[in-house]
């Protein structure tokens, strides 16, 4: 692949174009343009793979692309990349929508310029727009110019900027929708192999080939049926392997199934010193000191680097999987597995694609996502729930297909552990935390002690929001600010409603600003007031993203992702579908301190109210759920809570005066009439 530039309305333009191209020179090396007209210019480097047909071409387009089916279009043209400007000038900028394949690109035709990018996000692009507006394939590159407030695109829209005005606007994008294929197990077996087999096969190119190899079902596919269809490749497997462990479960079946299979292996084997080495670069490279991206990261960049001594220019992975089959925890617990599964689709391109893509260009290696292909996503998202999760086994149906390709049982049914924990850099970082009296996320951030992204928290008081904070901070997220709505329904559909106004010394004890907004509580009109709230906090603390505590509420969920959709921020909820059980043992643990402020539910009590929740609370909510189904987190409404204090606060809240209000001996509410800190 490639790297794109782009700055306008600078004055700088020919020093800021030519440092940012320096910066980005790995992303390829094969060759570069620039075009500069006035006050702005696009600039290209060049990883061929198709052919080497110099960029910006007719001074109009910078894309970083593999298209599939660019000669399909009956358009005259001397590789992907001319063929889409062609295209975009035939048919304007929605004609991306007929592209077959990945791309990130920036059209400038006269005085406005597309920013867009394939509908996952499996090819980056950043921006920032003051008075000058840039853009470029890596945040890093904008920020060593100089450029604050640098913005991921979301994948899902078509930025317009126009150079006159210097305003952008936003085209909306269609996603995958939610549907289900009405046919028998069997046709769809058949239809989803031929998918499957097209969305490898059409990726194939005729340079040397390398396969991220963990020995799970995703990757073993991928090389088996390279293997039967003769291709030149070679898998590539990291671990840790430190004298006194035992071995990395990932390398023990990796090595197995190249065995049974004759694939050629080569294994990267290192110990916990040279593993902070490695840490030093990764960090800043992939921009971020997320414990599990890290973990993630590391057998990836040194499989990576294996293979770019190798000379190898394209490498396969099995990323995507997990999300179109349903292969995650949160998927089994979902009342609606593949609207799950599209969701998990549209968070990808912030957790784990943007890291990917980086690593691999810095190798100067192009990735390859069959399993993201759009037609198989497509048909793999639509295929009926029953088929993916079966007594059990995740991404059943795929192992089905795995078997009657002709996969031995043991490795079509394999259950991995995630690749952190599969190679066990997991338990490196962690040793290695230890070894300096630090938690995980600690000692990451001293390797990018930047915050990974600024923001803003949806909160309510409760258990839920506060703890959503805690788990993001850390994972080394800046919390900009709380936002707070305030309802006047004390049935609101979306809004905790009990001694809301605690917020306030809420925000005061974790040092965190405060945005407050009222609302009537109307249904779906809330929603509007929601979204101004987080428009107002986006403005004045040029956030990011919003985190969400919510846990099972689909309802609350899914509009909360539309607005940020809406105001391009990215949306987080780190508590999704977390077991009910363990999550409460979790927050007491970590030395939250909750009180229950309201209950509505039979089998709870006025004795509850007021009370401060501990472990044997939680065994009798436990018990009450077996009893009268109450939910063990109450995310069925069941009660309602209040944190005084945890690890996120820097005092504590003392109740100075309070009264409760029964209703019935199952409805009661602790109303605080008078709270300091201390």
């Amino acid at each position: 692949m490639c790297g794109i530039i782009g700055i306008f309305n600078s004055n700088k333009i020919r020093t800021q174009l030519k440092q940012g191209m320096q910066e980005m020179k790995h992303r390829g090396r094969d060759g570069s343009g620039t075009f500069i007209k006035e006050n702005n210019g696009i600039g290209h480097v060049l990883h061929a793979i198709v052919s080497k047909v110099k960029q910006p071409l007719n001074s109009k387009l910078v894309a970083n692309c593999e298209i599939y089916n660019w000669q399909s279009h009956g358009i005259k043209a001397r590789n992907d990349a001319e063929m889409i400007l062609r295209l975009l000038e035939k048919e304007g900028i929605t004609g991306i929508e007929k592209l077959d394949g990945v791309f990130a690109l920036a059209y400038w035709n006269e005085n406005k310029i597309y920013l867009a990018r394939d509908i996952i996000g499996i090819k980056p692009i950043w921006y920032s727009h003051s008075d000058t507006f840039a853009f470029a394939s890596e945040k890093k590159v904008l920020e060593k110019l100089g450029f604050v407030d640098v913005i991921e695109l979301n994948p899902r829209k078509i930025l317009v900027y126009d150079i006159k005005t210097n305003e952008i606007d936003f085209i909306e994008r269609e996603f995958f929708k939610l549907k289900e294929i009405k046919k028998r197990k069997q046709e769809i077996k058949k239809e989803l192999k031929k998918k499957l087999l097209s969305a490898l096969e059409k990726r194939i190119p005729t340079k040397k080939v390398g396969v991220l190899f963990s020995g799970g079902i995703d990757s073993t596919i991928i090389a088996y049926l390279l293997k039967k269809w003769k291709v030149d490749f070679t898998c590539y497997t990291a671990v840790l392997d430190e004298k006194g462990m035992t071995k990395a479960e990932d390398l023990d079946w990796a090595e197995k199934i190249a065995k049974k299979y004759k694939f050629k292996l080569k294994t990267r084997k290192i110990g916990i010193k040279e593993v902070e080495k490695y840490i030093k670069k990764i960090v800043p490279l992939i921009e971020d000191s997320n414990v599990v991206k890290v973990g993630v990261a590391l057998p990836f960049y040194l499989a990576c680097e294996q293979a770019k001594k190798d000379g190898v220019k394209v490498i396969f992975s099995g990323l995507g999987s997990e999300e179109i089959f349903a292969g995650y925890e949160r998927h089994e617990k979902s009342s609606n597995i593949n609207e799950e599964c599209i969701y998990g689709l549209k968070q990808m391109y912030q957790r784990d694609l943007y890291r990917d893509d980086v690593v691999t260009m810095y190798h100067s290696i192009e990735l390859r996502v069959p399993f993201l292909d759009k037609e198989l996503v497509n048909y793999a998202t639509s295929i009926p729930e029953k088929y993916k999760i079966v007594k059990g086994i995740k991404k059943h149906i795929l192992r089905e297909v795995a078997l009657e390709l002709g996969l031995e049982k043991e490795f079509a049914m394999r259950k991995k552990k995630a690749a952190q924990y599969g190679s066990k850099f997991d338990k490196a970082i962690g040793k290695l935390a230890k070894k300096e009296g630090k938690k995980k996320s600690e000692y990451l951030r001293k390797f990018y002690p930047s915050h990974n992204l600024r923001i803003g928290a949806l909160f309510s008081s409760g258990k839920d929001s506060t703890y959503a904070v805690h788990i993001m901070q850390k994972m080394n997220y800046e919390i900009s600010c709380l936002i707070t709505i305030k309802s006047e329904n004390k049935d609101s559909y979306m809004f905790h409603t009990p001694n809301i106004e605690m917020v306030n010394l809420q925000a005061e004890a974790m040092n965190i600003p405060l945005v407050s907004v009222n609302t009537k509580g109307e249904k779906e009109k809330e929603l509007e007031d929601l979204e101004n709230a987080i428009k107002i906090a986006k403005g004045k603390y040029n956030l990011d993203g919003i985190v969400t505590g919510a846990l099972f509420s689909t309802y609350q969920r899914n509009r909360i992702e539309k607005i940020c959709d809406k105001l391009g921020l990215k949306c987080f909820a780190p508590l999704w579908h977390k077991n009910q059980e363990e999550y409460m043992k979790e927050l007491v643990k970590s030395g939250f301190k909750i009180l229950i402020v309201k209950i509505a539910a039979d089998g709870l009590s006025q004795q509850w109210v007021g009370k401060e929740l501990d472990n044997e609370d939680i065994k009798k909510l436990v018990a009450l759920n077996k009893k009268n189904k109450i939910n063990v987190a109450f995310e069925g409404g069941e009660a309602e809570t209040l944190v005084i204090d945890g690890p996120c606060f820097n005092k504590q809240i003392l109740i100075k005066k309070s009264k409760i209000i029964t209703e019935s001996d199952c409805i009661s509410e602790l109303v605080i009439q008078n709270a300091e800190l201390n």
